[in-house]
C-alpha cells in the first residue's frame, strides 16, 4: 500500500504543477522552461514500465478519490500541452527552433499513424486540434504533397498555427482555420482525419462524422488507455452501425496509441 500511497502523491504533485504554470501563461514565452521539463518528466512517467503495475492495481480499488485526480490530471495536463505548443510557436517565431522530448515523442509517430492507409499526393488529411504548433499538418504535407486542413477552437492557436506554417511550411497546401467539422466543406472530401488525443469531445465528434464524411475515409483516434489515459483521453466504444475499428496501433514508448475506424459496411 505504502507503493500506492507514493504513486498518488506523485500524480498530486504534478496536478498541482500543472495548476500552478498553467496559470502563468501571459502570452510571451516567459515561464516556458518550467513548463517544458514538467511536461517532458510526465511524459516519462506515463510511459514508464515500472508504473504500470502500479497503475494496475489503482485501477482494481476504484478509489473515488483517485478517479477524480485522473479527470483533472487529464484535463490540466491537456491545458499546459496546449500552452506548451504556444510556447514551442513562440520559440520559433523568435528565432529559438530547439525541441523538447514530449515533442520528439509525438513526431516519431507520425510515420505510423494511419498503419496501412497511406498518406499519398493524392489524399485530403483533416486534423482536429491543430493547435499552436501543427506539427502534424507539416510533416504529412512536406513528406506526402498532400492536402492538408486544420481545425481548432482556439483563436491564439490558429493565428499561432499560421505563423508556424508560413514559417516553416511555405508552398505547402496547408490551411488553419477555426470551424466546426459540419460547417468545413473539406469534412465532406477528406480521406483521413485524425484526431488530437487531447480533444476531449473526440468520440461524439466521430459519432457526427458519420453523416458528414464519404463512404471510403479513414479515421486515426489518437487515444491513451490505462497508465496512457492520465494524458489523453481514453478510448470508448462506438456505434458499430457506424464505424468499425479496423486496426490497433499500439507503441508502448510513445505517449499515445492510435486506433483506426472505418465506415461500417
Amino acid at each position: 500500500m505504502h507503493e500506492l500511497k507514493t504513486f498518488q502523491e506523485h500524480l498530486s504533485e504534478f496536478l498541482e504543477k500543472f495548476d500552478r504554470l498553467s496559470g502563468r501563461y501571459d502570452h510571451t514565452v516567459n515561464n516556458c522552461s518550467e513548463l517544458e521539463i514538467l511536461i517532458d518528466d510526465y511524459s516519462k512517467f506515463i510511459t514508464s514500465e515500472s508504473n504500470k503495475e502500479t497503475w494496475e492495481q489503482l485501477e482494481i480499488l476504484e478509489s473515488r478519490d483517485f478517479n477524480q485526480l485522473l479527470v483533472d490530471l487529464r484535463k490540466k495536463s491537456a491545458l499546459c500541452v496546449a500552452i506548451m505548443e504556444k510556447y514551442r510557436a513562440l520559440k520559433l517565431l523568435n528565432g529559438n527552433a530547439e525541441i523538447t522530448d514530449y515533442f520528439k515523442n509525438i513526431e516519431s509517430c507520425i510515420e505510423e499513424e494511419f498503419g496501412s492507409f497511406q498518406v499519398t499526393s493524392e489524399s485530403k488529411v483533416l486534423l482536429v486540434g491543430s493547435g499552436s504548433f501543427p506539427m502534424t499538418p507539416l510533416l504529412i504535407a512536406k513528406r506526402t504533397g498532400a492536402e492538408v486542413v486544420g481545425i481548432d477552437i482556439d483563436d491564439e492557436a490558429i493565428q499561432l498555427g499560421l505563423n508556424v506554417v508560413e514559417k516553416l511550411g511555405s508552398g505547402l497546401d496547408i490551411r488553419l482555420e477555426k470551424i466546426s467539422v459540419d460547417s468545413l466543406d473539406f469534412t465532406k472530401d477528406a480521406t483521413h482525419i485524425i484526431f488530437s488525443s487531447t480533444v476531449e469531445s473526440k468520440y461524439d465528434l466521430l459519432d457526427h462524422l458519420h453523416t458528414l464524411t464519404n463512404n471510403n475515409v479513414v479515421i486515426a483516434m489518437r487515444y491513451g488507455d490505462r497508465l496512457k489515459s492520465l494524458f489523453n483521453y481514453p478510448m470508448r466504444a462506438v456505434n458499430g452501425q457506424k464505424w468499425e475499428l479496423v486496426e490497433k496501433v499500439l507503441r508502448p514508448d510513445q505517449v499515445f496509441d492510435i486506433a483506426l475506424y472505418k465506415k461500417k459496411s
